[in-house]
This record gives structure tokens, C-alpha cells and sequence, in this order.
């Protein structure tokens, strides 16, 4: 029984936790006015998810939090703003193309889809990138592209486990989404992630 207790105990606390990295996510994402603190709020819980899975349990989640979303502020929102704005030129592209009718320009928008999917791809290894490594601007966009496509079937892994975690969520308690979707995501792409760093490590040595 009290086993039970203990691993019950133990339970509540991690949800706790994830509650309340979610929580500071989103509140600093506004602190931001959305625009400025989207993406160091983003960066501050992979931070603190990298802890975490690295085996610092009792670390003071606010300081860490708080300590990495101030120290990169500009470095992650010059990141953030490229892959925003190429995915808006993008965006813009496909529907011009769209309106075309002749096959080349629907050949084109193949293509553009194509993008989309690595630029897709770049964002969902750029945050554990940024926090584990320290690189020039640009050339975490580089190793997120190459590690990303390096590691296919870690990509598809990763990706149809947000899918499918955010359907069950949309079609059960939706609020569950609110509440632990950003840090849950965090957790489980940077712990996908953090398998491949061995080898960046020996290449970057």
C-alpha cells in the first residue's frame, strides 16, 4: 500500500510540475506581447524539460526558467522571426501559385509544400538544439535541417506522436491542452532529440 502512495505521490508532483512549466510558458509567451515572448518562452521551457531529462529532478524550475528566457532573448527571437517570416513568404507563394492554372505553376506549388515540410522540420529540432548547444545564429537553422533530415524515422516518430496526442486531446479534454500541451510536447521532443546529440557532440569536438 505504501507503495501505492508513494509512486501516487510521486505522480502528482510531475504533474504538478508540467502544469506549472506550461503555465509559465504561457505567461511569459504574453509577458512578450506574444510577438517578443513566443519564442524565449519556448526556448526557457526546453530548457528546463533538458534538466529534466538530463536527471536534474529538483531543480527551481522558475530561476532556470526565467535565467534562459532573459539570456537569449534576442538570439532566439532573430531565429524565430526567419523561420516566421519564410513561412509566411512561403505561405504567400502557394496561394499566387494556386491561382494559376497551368501545370508548371501546380508543379511549383508541389514544391513549395515540400519546403513547408523542412521548414517544419528545422522547428521542431531548433529549441533542443538552441538549448543544449552553443553556435552561431544561423547554424542552429543548419544542424536542426540536418539532424532532422539525417534521422527520418525519429522525425516521423516525433511528429506522429504530437498528432496523435493532440486528436486524443481535441476529441477527450481539450483543456488538457491548456494546461500540459506545451511542456508534455517539450518533454517528449526533447527527449526524442537528445538521443541524436552524441554525434553532434563528436562532430562539433
Amino acid at each position: 500500500m505504501s507503495g501505492f502512495i508513494d509512486g501516487y505521490y510521486r505522480f502528482a508532483v510531475w504533474v504538478t510540475k508540467f502544469a506549472y512549466l506550461n503555465l509559465l510558458w504561457i505567461a511569459f509567451s504574453l509577458l512578450g506581447l506574444g510577438l517578443f515572448g513566443l519564442f524565449p518562452a519556448t526556448a526557457a521551457m526546453f530548457a528546463v524539460v533538458r534538466k529534466w531529462i538530463n536527471g536534474e529532478k529538483d531543480i527551481p524550475v522558475f530561476h532556470v526558467f526565467w535565467r534562459s528566457y532573459k539570456k537569449e532573448f534576442l538570439k532566439i527571437n532573430i531565429l524565430g522571426y526567419i523561420l516566421a517570416g519564410t513561412g509566411y513568404l512561403m505561405t504567400m507563394e502557394f496561394q499566387i501559385l494556386r491561382t494559376q492554372e497551368h501545370i508548371a505553376y501546380t508543379m511549383a506549388s508541389f514544391a513549395v509544400v515540400g519546403l513547408f515540410l523542412l521548414l517544419f522540420v528545422i522547428a521542431l529540432y531548433l529549441f533542443p538544439i538552441f538549448v543544449h548547444f552553443q553556435l552561431r545564429t544561423l547554424d542552429y537553422i543548419k544542424w536542426a535541417l540536418l539532424i532532422g533530415i539525417g534521422h527520418p524515422l525519429l522525425t516521423v516518430f516525433l511528429l506522429g506522436i504530437i498528432i496523435a496526442l493532440t486528436y486524443l486531446s481535441f476529441m477527450t479534454i481539450p483543456a488538457l491542452l491548456f494546461f500540459f500541451g506545451g511542456s508534455i510536447f517539450a518533454y517528449i521532443i526533447m527527449w526524442g532529440v537528445h538521443l541524436t546529440f552524441s554525434k553532434m557532440e563528436e562532430t562539433l569536438a
